[in-house]
């Protein structure tokens, strides 16, 4: 087993605590060959949970579509969830490397570049729906100095992990 598929193992583990209505993310923080700090997606601590409907955008899929409403949903993402955790306790995350079961968002990219995280891999990719918005994205993805790789293994809870979304065309 590679290094890489050792930690996206972890972060499909942790990903098992995930309680959104959508795609199940699990992530992983890894500085010098050590796990600083794990995530996963779901409400703010002492929030309802959007499985029990804490969150508007996920309990009302139909009037927010795929990728958009991100603004107003309360959910956190698996790697915001792991940078604050790491920042929480005191861990630095600069020439870190985050292991995510989803290709990160806009935002976690973003947060990402600002902490100074060396390089992203993910199991399942994700694309924006929007073309020139997908330009702009890889564009923010290209700014990572370590990049932005796939890692190629069988994920046995694919199905799960991914509910109530449709897939992009490469996963």
């Amino acid at each position: 087993m590679s290094r890489d598929e050792y930690y996206m193992n972890i972060a499909m583990a942790v990903r098992k605590k995930a309680n959104c209505l959508g795609r199940k993310v699990g992530a992983v923080i890894v500085r010098e060959n050590r796990i600083i700090s794990t995530g996963y997606n779901g409400t703010p601590e002492g929030m309802v949970n959007c499985t029990d409907g804490g969150c508007v955008r996920c309990r009302d899929r139909a009037t927010y579509q795929a990728s958009v409403g991100y603004d107003v949903c309360i959910c956190v993402h698996a790697e915001q969830n792991a940078l604050i955790t790491a920042a929480r306790f005191g861990n630095a995350v600069e020439d870190a490397i985050v292991y995510s079961t989803l290709r990160p968002c806009f935002d976690c990219t973003k947060a990402m570049l600002q902490a100074r995280v060396t390089s992203i891999h993910y199991l399942h990719n994700w694309h924006h729906p929007i073309g020139a918005l997908q330009d702009q994205y890889e564009l923010l993805q290209r700014s990572l100095r370590g990049g932005v790789h796939q890692v190629t293994m069988h994920d046995p809870e694919a199905d799960w992990a991914n509910a109530k979304l449709t897939p992009t065309p490469d996963q």
